[in-house]
C-alpha cells in the first residue's frame, strides 16, 4: 500500500512531536567511522554511537517518546514493561524522569 501525502504529512508531525518530546532528554549522538568494518564491506561504513546514551541503548527515544505522550489518566495508572533489556532501561528510565510508576 501507498502511502498518501496525508499520511505522509501525519507521519512528519509524528516525528516532529517526537523530536520535540526528547529535546534536551537523550544525547545527540555522534555517527563514528568504522575503519574496520568499512575495509570489510569495501564500502564507508559509519556507526550511530546511541551506546553513549545515559541508559546505553537508543531504546529511551521510544520509551520515553512514548511514556511522554500518554494522557494524564493513563500516567495515574502506570507503566507495566515485560523486558529485562535495554527497552526496560529505558522505560526504568523514562518513568524516573516523568515521575511516573513503572513495573
Amino acid at each position: 500500500m501507498r502511502a498518501t501525502g496525508t499520511d505522509t504529512e501525519k507521519l512528519l508531525v509524528a516525528i516532529e512531536d517526537a523530536a520535540t518530546r526528547l529535546d534536551g532528554i537523550v544525547a545527540k549522538t555522534p555517527l563514528q567511522l568504522s575503519n574496520r568494518l568499512s575495509r570489510l564491506y569495501g564500502a564507508t561504513v559509519y556507526l550511530k554511537r546511541e551506546d553513549l546514551q545515559e541508559v546505553r541503548s537508543f531504546k529511551i527515544r521510544g520509551a520515553y517518546n512514548k511514556i511522554a505522550s500518554l494522557e494524564a489518566s493513563e500516567r495515574e495508572r502506570g507503566v507495566v514493561c515485560a523486558s529485562a533489556g535495554n527497552h526496560a532501561q529505558g522505560v526504568a528510565s523514562a518513568c524516573s524522569d516523568l515521575r511516573i510508576r513503572g513495573t
